[in-house]
Order: structure tokens, then C-alpha cells, then sequence
């Protein structure tokens, strides 16, 4: 069935099953909170509360119950905190608000974490070599998988065929994706067990590398057509599920992350099954933020009716379940997972994605006036504002390219002429090309773009090559938008950045430095304060948490990071290195450095 047709029957069943109250279910579910503990005070060292346009110090901070008590004089908190307090000084350390991740992939993070590592690989026999010994690893009837090459930077320039993928083992399936999670390539054995051949059309937004007769599958696949063969690995189940849920919350604590995001359930067939097994056997240390992503599937389109419906108290015949009240009352989380909205991919990542002008310099392989690829049709998107605008389910958009925002930003009107203006916050994830009549509509909006700073150090350079100097000078516009008082955030979209590192997108975010050492767009370079405040205070705004999460402040949520040095008092370029020594989720600590290595 052709993808367009098909997409068009799958979403409007989905609207015609689902009902928005039972799609955010999910979201008016309360967490279980932290049992009861002493109150602590922390003292002696930088406290950045986070609150406001400037930097703001206290000389100390009370908590109790997972909340915060006072947020000032030490004598202050002292004296609300009580005799019995247990006091923590700081040593001249630095202590922060939680960050909060605004556009990762939390569980294919997890998942990878059980595949072959191909980060940094120097050419395609060390990828296959790689590959060989992930076959030692993987039990039978599991799919080899590895993920993290980069085309560009293999000696070939290009990916494995059928065939060198076929060395790794010609009779089990075998896949691999790239650091970006849009390209990848397969074996013959995992294309039979997809069911794609030589007559498989390719998928709107998407193709099959076809060999010199026009039809023969090459092996590597783009966009959707990989989504096709990805979307058929077996499933993690049991350890493996658990696994990959608790390998990601260690990895993301690690980063200082309080609140971690899922920003496309569905990815995978298995997705909805690991978070059910999370929420039931209570996983999670931290808040997972979960979008469920659009598919061509009908099993994913539906993931989210599928946990709304299971945790909907109102459902007839189905217990209510995990009715202890969080610290700040917020009944969004079931065990720490909340279904706050729904993702789309718009276009591609820096070698598809959609622009109004051709490319500067074409990918490889293309030929011709390339602008990339449109990922979905303008009804669909339509349909999906029409619908959601006036609901509690955010919408994120994945978009590089001027022209996929152009598509969100015409459906965000035509929105707004029908229902009116709402307090929606949709995401421009990555938003990574915006013109300037673009920027003044998000305004208007309210929209908030996600901008992917980890991607400068990996990507600069190439993104300066192939998209030009006016498009590479402008890119994630972080300046403009503050001169402009608008929020944006900053995400590091893990697994296609290869760790989930916080401090390395506020480095980003101040230093613009690509891997070859040039300053890419230095008109948006913006002061460390701001970048901090873009994976704080602005990023709970961004998750619509702006009152429980995001600064130090009463009554909010004692979600807290203890960082080696105070990321405003450092050389710049240093701010990636500084240490993340405690993380602490709602008065509990949840990672030390010290226990950690």
C-alpha cells in the first residue's frame, strides 16, 4: 500500500478511536513520591537558583519531602529545616536545578545499549569487525544490530552493501543505523525478514539504495524506508526490557538529568512494552517525558491509547492502580512516566533535510537541484492540529530544513483561525534553519524550538559545506531568539549524540565550535547563563513543568545537580569538562560520581 494512502487510513482511525481525554490519560496520574526524610540543608558553595534573566546566588537551600523549603539566608534555612537537620556542605562546589532533557530517545538509547557500538568507526572492515563480535553477544533469534556510524567519515565514504553486511553473518538478520538514527542498512536476511525485495516500492519520505539495474536492493535504506525494516526487529522482553530501561536512567542520571525524554515512542515495535514493564515493576530513578511518534504503523500510531487505556481510572473493568500523590501534587506521572504529547518527523537529518532553496553543495549521491524530503503530507499535519490544538498533547515537530517549518508553522495557523489561540507550546524539535519571517510567527504561536547544540562539534563542519554560510551563520538562532525574548531549549537527542551529556550542549550553545575547531555562526553565540537556563528553566517550561521544575525556588521540586565547578566561572571551552558529582531526584540521590567510578 502506498505510504501516503496508508497514513491517511492509519491516523484517522486513530482519531476516530482515541479521544483525547483517554490519550492523556496517562497525564493526570499521580507518581509515587519520596518517602519521608529529614530535612537537609546545603550550604557552602555556589547555589544558582536559575530564576530570572540574571544569575542569582543564595547562601542556602532547605528540603524536605522531596520539596524545596527555603531557597536563601542559611540562618532562614536553618530555622524552617529544624534542629534535626541533616546539613551538607558543598565544599565550594556548585549546586543547580535538575536539567531536564527536551528531545531525547531515552529507551532506543537503552535498547542500543545493548547493541554493537559503531561510534568513530575509521572505515567499513573495522564496522564489520565490530559487527562479528556483536554476533558473540546476541542470543539467537535476536537481530544483529549496531548503531553510530557515520557515512562521511568511514575511508569508503559511503555505507556497507548487502553484501559486507552479509560477512557478519549471511543467515541472520543484520542491521545497522547511523549516529543519526535516520540512515542505516541491512543484510539480505533482515530485508527477507521485512519482507522487502526488489519490487518493494520505496516509502514516500524515504528510499531503498537500489544497485546498477535500477531494482536490486544495494543495502543501505533512508528516512522511512529504514522505519520499515526497523520497525520488524523482534522484541526485548523481560531482563532485556528491565535492561534497557535502568542501563538509560544510570547513563542519563550520570548527566545530571532529573527529567528524561522518549521523544518518539513507537521507533521500535517493543517501545510501548518496555515502558509498560517500567511503570509495572517501577523502574525508573527519574521522570520520563514520553511523545509517541507517528507511524506508518498502526501498532505505533496507537501507542499511546495503549498506556492511557491501561492506567485510565474511568475505563470500565480496569483497577486503579499507583494512586500515591507526588511531593508537588502533580498527577501527570504514573511511576515517573507521563504521556505528554505526539512527535512527527517532518523531514531529515542534515544530509535530507527539506529546504525551500536546493542544498549549496549536494549530499552524496544526489544529483540535481536537492532540497531533501518532505516526510509527510500537509493534510496529515493538518488534521493533527485540528484535532490536538485545544488539548493538554503537545505537539513536536522534527524539522531542519525552512521548508518543513513552513508546513508546521501553515497547519499552527489554520489551528489558530479555527479555535483561537491557545497556550499549546508546540516544539520545533531541532528547528535548526528558521528565516526570519519564521522567527516572528513562532512568536506570534508561542512555539518553542528545541535546538540540537550537540550536533555543532559533529555536524558543523559539514552543515557549513553542504547547506552554505547563510544557513550554517544561522543556524539554531539561539541569540536571536533571546534578543528576541523568546524561550528556546537546548536537547542533545542521544543516541545520535553518542552520550547524553547536558553540559556539553550549553558548551555548545556558548562556543559554536565544530570538530574541525571553526566558530560556526558566531552572531549566535550567547553567555553561559543563558545557555544554562535553556536546559533548566526554560526546558521545564518547554514540558509545560515550569512549576514544579526548572529553578530553585519554594514549593518546587527539590530535583538537584552538584556540579565540580560553577559552569559561569570557568574558561568556556571548558564547560563540557566539568564534572557532574550527585544528581539528586526529589531529595533522593539517584548517581555519585564517587559510586560511579
Amino acid at each position: 500500500m502506498a505510504f501516503g494512502k496508508f497514513y491517511r487510513t492509519a491516523v484517522a482511525s486513530l482519531v476516530l478511536a482515541t479521544s483525547v481525554s483517554s490519550l492523556v490519560a496517562i497525564a493526570q496520574q499521580p507518581n509515587n513520591g519520596p518517602e519521608a526524610s529529614k530535612p537537609t540543608i546545603y550550604f557552602g558553595g555556589d547555589i544558582l537558583t536559575m530564576r530570572g534573566l540574571q544569575p542569582e546566588y543564595v547562601e542556602g537551600l532547605a528540603i524536605k519531602d522531596g520539596k524545596i523549603l527555603v531557597a536563601g539566608p542559611l540562618a532562614e534555612c536553618k530555622r524552617a529545616a529544624g534542629a534535626d537537620a541533616k546539613s551538607i556542605d558543598l565544599g565550594g562546589k556548585t549546586l543547580v536545578p535538575g536539567f531536564i532533557d527536551t528531545h531525547g530517545h531515552f529507551v532506543y538509547f537503552g535498547k542500543n545499549l545493548v547493541d554493537a557500538n559503531l561510534f568513530n568507526c575509521a572505515d567499513i572492515p573495522e564496522l564489520i569487525s565490530r559487527m562479528k563480535k556483536q554476533v558473540e553477544r546476541t542470543p539467537e533469534g535476536a537481530w544483529i544490530v549496531g548503531f553510530g556510524y557515520q557515512s562521511r567519515t568511514l575511508k569508503e565514504g559511503r555505507p556497507p552493501t548487502i553484501e559486507e553486511l552479509d560477512q557478519v553473518s549471511p543467515d541472520r538478520p543484520v542491521m545497522i543505523v547511523d549516529s543519526s538514527g535516520h540512515l542505516g542498512a541491512a543484510n539480505g536476511a533482515a530485508f527477507k525478514a521485512a519482507g522487502i525485495t526488489a519490487v518493494t516500492p520505496d516509502p514516500t519520505g524515504g528510499a531503498f539504495a537500489r544497485k546498477g539495474d535500477g531494482k536490486s536492493l544495494l543495502g543501505p535504506m533512508e528516512e522511512t524506508a529504514l522505519n520499515v525494516v526497523r520497525s520488524k526487529r523482534p522484541a526485548l522482553t523481560g531482563e532485556l526490557a528491565s535492561r534497557a530501561i535502568t542501563g538509560a536512567a544510570e547513563v542519563w542520571a550520570s548527566y545530571g538529568q532529573t527529567t528524561a525524554m522518549e521523544a518518539g515512542l513507537g521507533l521500535g515495535n517493543d517501545d510501548i512494552g518496555i515502558v509498560m514493564n517500567a511503570i509495572d515493576r517501577k523502574l525508573l530513578p527519574i521522570d520520563l517525558y514520553i511523545a509517541a511518534k507517528d507511524s506508518t504503523l498502526d501498532d505505533t500510531l496507537a501507542a499511546a491509547y495503549s498506556v492511557a487505556s491501561q492506567y485510565n481510572p474511568n475505563s470500565e473493568g480496569i483497577v486503579e492502580k499507583l494512586r500515591t500523590a507526588r511531593p508537588d501534587l502533580d498527577r501527570r506521572y504514573v511511576n515517573r512516566v507521563r504521556m505528554g504529547g505526539v512527535k512527527f518527523w517532518l523531514d531529515g537529518s542534515l544530509d535530507t533535510a527539506w529546504f525551500t532553496l536546493p542544498y549549496t553543495q549536494n549530499p552524496q549521491g544526489k544529483t540535481g537541484a536537492f532540497s531533501g524530503y518532505r516526510q509527510i503530507p500537509d493534510d496529515v499535519l493538518d488534521a493533527v492540529f485540528d484535532k490536538y490544538w485545544a488539548s493538554d498533547l503537545q505537539i513536536h515537530m522534527h524539522m531542519n530544513g525552512d521548508a518543513a517549518a513552513d508546513q508546521a508553522l501553515s497547519a499552527i495557523t489554520k489551528a489558530v483561525k479555527k479555535h483561537g489561540m491557545r497556550d499549546h507550546r508546540p516544539v520545533f524539535v531541532h528547528a535548526t534553519w528558521l528565516r526570519v519571517d519564521q522567527i516572528e510567527k513562532i512568536k506570534t504561536f508561542g512555539a518553542i524550538p528545541s535546538f540540537l547544540t550537540a550536533g555543532i562539534a559533529t555536524g558543523g563542519d559539514a552543515v557549513v559545506k553542504l547547506w552554505g554560510q547563510e544557513r550554517s551563520s544561522g543556524a539554531m538562532a539561539s541569540r536571536t531568539f533571546l534578543r528576541s525574548g523568546l524561550p528556546f531549549t537546548y536537547s542533545h537527542d542521544a543516541p545520535v549524540s553518542p552520550v547524553p551529556s547536558i553540559l556539553a550542549l550549553v558548551d555548545a550553545g556558548v562556543n559554536r565550535l565544530s570538530g574541525s575547531g571553526q566558530v560556526v555562526g558566531p552572531e549566535e553565540t550567547i553567555p553561559p547563563y543563558h545557555a544554562l537556563r535553556a536546559v533548566t528553566a526554560m526546558a521545564a517550561y518547554q514540558l509545560k513543568e515550569e512549576t514544579s521544575k526548572g529553578t530553585l525556588e519554594v514549593g518546587k521540586l527539590a530535583d538537584l545537580v552538584i556540579l565540580e565547578k560553577n559552569p559561569l566561572k570557568v574558561e568556556t571551552t571548558t564547560i563540557k569538562d566539568i564534572a557532574v558529582l550527585e544528581t539528586i531526584k526529589e531529595g533522593k540521590t539517584v548517581y555519585t560520581k564517587a559510586a560511579n567510578n
